[in-house]
């Protein structure tokens, strides 16, 4: 089996800002902008907060509720309104489908989804990030996969209910992959948990980035995540991005790129992480 750390939603580059944690411990991962996309912030139902608000006020109004929503992963039945047999699903495109097809990811692999967060709070009725607080890299998501489909080949009276998703409405690209969802996790030791999901609330086991770190880029690790002499985490083959402490293995992830994949059977405990994450649900 293969774990996929695979970056989504808000950050500098795609959408110029962190997503939020609202007040409460709630982490919202904003979809990244996309002017082709059918699907406007103002129309998701992502928390019991206006989407479209949340978005205008935190980017002061670069991108607004109007704006066009990449919607992906979509991993939620209440963020739209569904067509029957609805699915959760993640699709990928260009360079870094590319990286998934060269390592060989198919069903019943992982993605862990991470992205860019801050704490934000309501000031003088509006959205704001909280003065002095950090951006980290934090785990929101994961998705088992169950089918693999091409794009170009796709069956379109069978998968109709797609028809909604931004990587049906992009440009063409012959490598456009989707990835669905199991509708129960497949792992040892884990019974009736859902093949995808969302950790609504910020749990420190879930923060990549080493407490108090400058750099959400510098991560703290299990400790077992230290390489040796097996294959790294993609990506991250130097070993000049890898260190160890006596709690804790440290990396210097890269700046950019999408999915970073590590043979799981290389690495035993990599399960019972796994395990550990997905049941604080």
């Amino acid at each position: 089996m293969r774990i996929i750390l695979s970056r989504k939603g808000f950050d500098s580059s795609s959408g110029g800002c962190p997503s939020p944690i609202l007040p409460d411990g709630r982490m919202v991962s904003l979809p990244i902008p996309d002017s082709r996309s059918k699907i406007r912030y103002r129309d998701l139902k992502l928390v019991d907060v206006n989407a479209g608000r949340l978005v205008s006020q935190l980017t002061r109004k670069k991108i607004i509720g109007s704006s066009g929503a990449h919607l992906d992963p979509d991993l939620s039945i209440g963020h739209l309104p569904r067509l029957l047999g609805w699915r959760p699903l993640l699709g990928q495109t260009g360079s870094a489908q590319g990286h998934l097809h060269k390592q060989g990811i198919e069903p019943d692999d992982i993605f862990l989804f991470f992205g860019l967060f801050r704490d934000a709070e309501i000031h003088n009725r509006r959205w704001r990030f909280v003065p002095g607080s950090k951006p980290r890299h934090i785990i929101w998501g994961w998705l088992q996969i169950d089918e693999i489909l091409p794009v170009d080949s796709l069956d379109n009276d069978a998968y109709s209910w797609l028809n909604y998703h931004p990587h049906l409405h992009g440009e063409a690209d012959k490598g456009n992959t989707l990835y669905v969802a199991r509708d129960y996790l497949s792992l040892p030791g884990i019974d009736k948990v859902p093949g995808s999901g969302i950790f609504d609330r910020f749990d420190p086991r879930l923060q990549l980035t080493q407490t108090g770190s400058e750099k959400p880029s510098q991560w703290q690790l299990p400790k077992w995540f230290f390489p040796g002499d097996r294959q790294p985490l993609s990506y991250h083959a130097k070993a000049g991005r890898w260190q160890q402490n006596k709690s804790h293995c440290l990396l210097s992830a890269v700046a950019r790129g999408q999915e970073f994949v590590l043979l799981a059977d290389q690495y035993p405990e990599s399960g019972d992480w796994i395990r550990e994450l997905i049941t604080m649900v």
